[in-house]
């Protein structure tokens, strides 16, 4: 009863990283378009991009607390890696300034986000 008890929590925290990435992308598009309007939307970007980025990190940590010790599946760990890897990108692509690429990799990072937390 314990270790399920245990289990759940671990997948409530899962739920919520899940949500707060999804969360934290929403905005980036949000200070995308404050970017091209607002003389204060690139702090705001920039500033997103590194929370993102924290967010992505606490999806795969999240994760393999489900996983490792609370003997959840795997699948959840490589999805939250791919989202690691997929913000590393987004990241670099926006230092070097290469908006078709990286506005397309954005709204995908959000559809796939949104899926994720759909399934769990």
């Amino acid at each position: 009863m314990a270790v399920q008890a245990t289990a759940q929590r671990r997948i409530s925290f899962l739920q919520t990283a899940i949500a707060l990435q999804t969360l934290t992308i929403f905005l980036q598009a949000v200070s995308a378009g404050l970017l091209l309007t607002a003389s204060y939307g690139e702090t705001l970007h920039s500033v997103g991009a590194r929370v993102m980025y924290g967010a992505s990190m606490l999806y795969v940590l999240a994760a393999v607390l489900a996983w490792k010790p609370g003997g959840g599946p795997l699948r959840p760990v490589w999805h939250a890696t791919g989202f690691l890897v997929l913000a590393s990108v987004q990241v670099v692509l926006g230092i070097a300034h290469v908006p078709s690429v990286h506005l397309p990799l954005g709204v995908l990072m959000f559809g796939l986000s949104l899926l994720a937390q759909a399934r769990r």
